[in-house]
């Protein structure tokens, strides 16, 4: 399945892991069909880490979730440079929702359980790689009292699902 973020810096598109994650892929598409991401930002800018949207508008109010999925972490995806992982909660494994992350480094280290799990990979980054390395570079600072918030904020305008599986 093909994810299309129209973000305010530029096309984006993911390939979802239906097979070896289909919890969180299905989780991410239901998040996706319901326009949940419309209008939110990248949140969290860490440069050689990642890039973390899908929770915040740019006031920085946080958008309501569905409760947390099952920790898919084993499922051999590892956090590779332009995979796409669930955030989640530390020492909560089964707390993701709709926060997601772009590895814009090789994170082998967060497949490692760290509070009982690692952080589940369920997708990779197939077309707007330079949009994602030019987020990636954005300078931040403390918004909405996070740190790491791009000082010019990245919305993403529309979510969609592009391609369905099979």
């Amino acid at each position: 399945m093909r994810i299309e973020l129209h973000t305010s810096a530029g096309l984006i598109t993911l390939e979802l892991e239906a097979e070896k994650a289909p919890l969180s892929t299905a989780n991410f598409a239901s998040y996706v069909t319901a326009g949940h991401y419309d209008g939110l930002v990248f949140h969290r800018v860490i440069p050689n880490f990642m890039v973390q949207g899908g929770g915040f508008d740019t006031k920085g109010v946080q958008r309501k979730a569905n409760a947390g999925i099952k920790n898919e972490w084993k499922n051999g995806l590892s956090n590779r440079k332009y995979t796409v992982a669930m955030a989640r909660l530390g020492n909560q494994p089964d707390s993701g929702s709709c926060q997601f992350f772009i590895n814009v480094a090789d994170n082998d280290f967060l497949d490692q359980p760290r509070d009982g799990a690692g952080y589940a990979v369920f997708g990779k980054i197939v077309g707007g790689i330079d949009i994602v390395d030019a987020i990636a570079g954005m300078p931040t600072s403390i918004k909405n009292g996070m740190q790491d918030w791009p000082r010019q904020d990245v919305v993403i305008n529309k979510a969609v699902i592009a391609t369905k599986p099979g």
